[in-house]
């Protein structure tokens, strides 16, 4: 009799090749795709590989996506992403995608996160991923050329928690406010654990805002983030091209009622209010309205979790009708060349640029400290993406907030960090 099992269990099993896996086991898993970026990949893998005279084992199987040195800004960065090409080339790399968004959101994109797949990635914030029914994990540049020559991996099966966040979302609310509010309830010192995602809000969650909550697993120092695939799950896969064979095999990922986790944490969405990180961490959380006084000079709406095109269209809402503060900088750096096309489409672009946000090149940017928008010594920075580490986005004597790309919006016109629904009320 197979035991219950959480999704991670299933997960791992499934690539294993066993009927069940526990907690603190250690099994070899078979790798289904395995990608890394300009920065985490190819210049740091070739080295290695040329050493122990092997190739990929399967380059059908394997992703490069330029996106942290893009556009090069200087010869050093030219000469990374050359690498990065050449290898690509080199290799027979097919799912190479060069300069067309950041790895996490162009995966998704391209139909290449498959729910019951077991995926290794070259960036702490692979577990986006796992918004499919997915088991996606960071791994470091020596693993992952382990991992790139041979196909495999060894893991420990991970203690699971289970967060379920009940009730419909106020107005104003979003995943990535739900997400800073789980870093300060749950800290963010929870290495080797899974987390799984679930409940009613979850449910009603598009895809775009479930990768949210996949994607900043990471700052909770989890392995990955999980999401039971559904019918919105395959409807995204569908509206790719890219079907799912089997949905009532993808539906059997999810989570038994009765697996044991190593803590089940239930929250009220309905009572939930905009929430700020202040610097200089994700869990340095609390309510919006704790932070009225801090005046910003620039604005970043960015990065795989927060310039996607939900997120521009949440920018949009408030900036329409609206203008910029005069002494702030708001700065936006789409996700992917796809953002940038739907939303130069349906007119999202020209309602930023008219409230006076400038467009920055899609890539990492300024959320990794690299290429333009960057801070200096004394800035106050309030941001859409999802760490805000001393020295992160520049001068480690900036200060950056988080917040959702409402709030970023928000706090943009006013010149200060702002509660968005204030000006939604208007909209």
């Amino acid at each position: 009799m197979i035991p219950p099992a959480t999704m991670a269990e299933k997960l791992i099993a499934r690539a294993a090749g066993l009927t069940s896996v526990a907690p603190g086991q250690i099994v070899t898993a078979n790798v289904d795709l395995a990608f890394a970026h300009d920065s985490s990949g190819p210049r740091r893998w070739a080295p290695q590989l040329e050493k122990l005279g092997v190739g990929l084992w399967d380059p059908a199987k394997v992703a490069i996506i330029t996106d942290h040195y893009v556009p090069a800004t200087d010869a050093d960065s030219a000469a990374i992403l050359k690498t990065t090409r050449d290898f690509a080339r080199d290799h027979g790399i097919n799912h190479f995608f060069d300069m067309i968004g950041i790895c996490h959101l162009v995966l998704p994109e391209k139909g290449l996160m498959r729910p019951g797949a077991f995926v290794a990635g070259g960036d702490s914030h692979s577990p986006t991923g796992g918004a499919f029914g997915a088991y996606v994990a960071g791994y470091g540049a020596t693993d992952m050329v382990g991992i790139v020559a041979t196909g495999k991996t060894w893991i420990r099966v991970p203690q699971s928690i289970r967060i379920e966040l009940n009730g419909a979302l106020p107005r104003g609310v979003v995943a990535k406010d739900v997400m800073l509010m789980l870093c300060r309830e749950i800290g963010l010192d929870n290495a080797f654990c899974a987390f799984e995602f679930g409940g009613s809000a979850v449910d009603q969650m598009s895809m775009q805002e479930r990768m949210v909550l996949s994607n900043m697993t990471a700052e909770l120092g989890g392995e990955t983030g999980l999401i039971a695939p559904d019918d919105t799950t395959f409807r995204f896969l569908r509206d790719r091209g890219k079907p799912v064979d089997d949905e009532a095999e993808s539906r059997a990922f999810a989570p038994d009622s009765d697996a044991r986790y190593l803590q089940r944490k239930r929250f009220d969405m309905a009572a939930m209010v905009p929430q700020v990180a202040a610097p200089h961490s994700p869990d340095n959380t609390d309510n919006v309205g704790s932070f009225s006084s801090v005046r910003v000079d620039q604005a970043y709406v960015g990065a795989c979790v927060g310039a996607k095109l939900s997120d521009l269209h949440m920018v949009a809402q408030v900036l329409n009708g609206r203008k910029v503060a005069s002494h702030v900088r708001l700065l936006v750096a789409p996700a992917s060349q796809e953002v940038m096309a739907k939303a130069s489409g349906d007119g999202t672009i020209q309602t930023l640029v008219d409230a006076g946000a400038k467009i920055m090149p899609t890539g990492c940017g300024a959320c990794a400290g690299m290429g333009a928008g960057i801070l200096s010594d004394g800035d106050v920075c309030i941001s859409s993406t999802n760490r805000n580490f001393q020295g992160r986005m520049g001068h480690s004597g900036a200060s950056v907030y988080l917040g959702s790309p409402y709030t970023t919006a928000a706090s943009a016109v006013a010149g200060r960090i702002a509660d968005p629904r204030e000006m939604m009320e208007a909209i």
